[in-house]
């Protein structure tokens, strides 16, 4: 059973949810000034990076290791996000996990359409390998479209020939742009934050002409062998629940060494809320405890 705290986090959703509109603008205000409530913590630094050409942002928190990295894609269906967005989520990461996290500001919708997002995750991986760190002591990670993302870079970097990371987390992964997903319309009722309208607008603005079957946009419909083992965690109330299970049992399919988390009751992303709410902070301890046996 789900701890009271969820409730106090739905509501919050409902009453401010900057997802809430079906403009892109206002959308991306209303997220804007959701960062500027976020305190930076003193034991966590943050160094501004250009990574290759894309913006980034090293966090780092007290005594993690410089030898292991995670990079992390964020979620806002690639047309809303960036570092500050995320600076909580990662922040907790970089603390669970002991290691430094690449916060990816990658190119958004629909100023830089697809394939824009991939292109900025692979050159935000390779920037991380030329800083020395062996390839099997990264994680390529993300939420939401970034969920998805990770899979589609990992595509992207196999079919370059680029070395491939040693682990790819995947949470609340939107992996199917198709919007033909069985969830998307039986959860539509329970998720406080994702809704069947916005899938379909945040879509058409990222894919613009492009096919959504396209691998490196929904990796469903991808060759998934050969990537590196993967976790995926999704909550119980999410419209995205059959994405998740859809990736799973593709990369399955593929031989790809795959770990499916159902969270029950969980919403979109609910690591987000990690301060808030109790099994925030347990899925990203799960997280840490996935790598550390992963990329030992």
């Amino acid at each position: 059973m789900a701890s009271s705290d969820l409730q106090t986090v739905i509501d919050m959703l409902k009453s401010a949810n900057p997802l809430g509109s079906l403009d892109i603008q206002q959308m991306r205000a209303g997220m804007a000034v959701a960062e500027t409530v976020y305190e930076r913590p003193g034991d966590v630094s943050y160094e501004p990076v250009d990574a290759r050409g894309v913006p980034a942002e090293w966090t780092a928190a007290s005594g993690a290791d410089p030898t292991k990295a995670i990079v992390w894609l964020h979620g806002g269906g690639y047309c809303l996000g960036s570092i500050g967005s995320h600076r909580g989520l990662v922040t907790n990461l970089s603390r669970a996990t002991a290691a430094r996290v690449l916060n990816v500001d990658y190119r958004l919708a629909p100023e830089s359409p697809f394939p824009a997002a991939v292109d900025d995750a692979v050159t935000a991986y390779r920037y991380v390998l030329s800083t020395g760190v062996e390839p099997a002591r990264v994680a390529i990670g993300g939420d939401s479209a970034g969920g998805g993302l990770t899979v589609c870079a990992m595509i992207a970097l196999r079919e370059s020939g680029d070395p491939l990371p040693g682990a790819g987390i995947c949470i609340s992964p939107w992996s199917d742009l198709t919007g033909t997903a069985d969830s998307i319309a039986e959860k539509a009722d329970v998720d406080p934050m994702i809704t069947p309208e916005l899938l379909d607008l945040l879509s058409r603005a990222y894919l613009a002409d492009a096919d959504p079957r396209t691998p490196t946009a929904s990796p469903i419909f991808g060759d998934l062998s050969g990537l590196p083992p993967l976790l995926i965690q999704v909550g119980g109330a999410e419209c995205l629940l059959d994405d998740a299970r859809n990736l799973a049992e593709r990369a399955k399919a593929n031989g790809v060494d795959v770990e499916l988390e159902e969270w029950e009751d969980m919403i979109h992303v609910w690591h987000t809320f990690a301060d808030l709410l109790p099994e925030g902070r347990q899925a990203i301890d799960r997280i840490a405890a996935w790598l550390k046996e992963k990329t030992a």
